[in-house]
């Protein structure tokens, strides 16, 4: 018998310093979603310095998220509640 266990899923707001384009923002969100442990990655034209990641903190420390940023030249850090 297998027992199938639902992933343990969190979300976190990444602040974006820069103003980039919806193209460059899309990029970004690709980059992210090639993560192994990101389930999703979200931004609204309205509010672009907000993207919405969703992951599992068992994968992938949160942390990566900015280090990823850095890695592209975007200025970012993480928002809490």
């Amino acid at each position: 018998m297998t027992i199938k266990t639902e992933p343990n899923t969190v979300d976190v707001t990444l602040h974006i310093d820069e103003e980039l384009s919806h193209g460059n923002l899309e990029d970004f969100r690709d980059v992210l979603l090639h993560e192994n442990g990101v389930y999703a990655a979200s931004f609204h034209d309205e509010k672009p310095h907000l993207m919405i990641i969703v992951y599992d903190p068992d994968v992938i420390a949160s942390k990566i998220f900015v280090d990823l940023a850095i890695a592209h030249n975007i200025h970012a850090e993480l928002i809490g509640l």
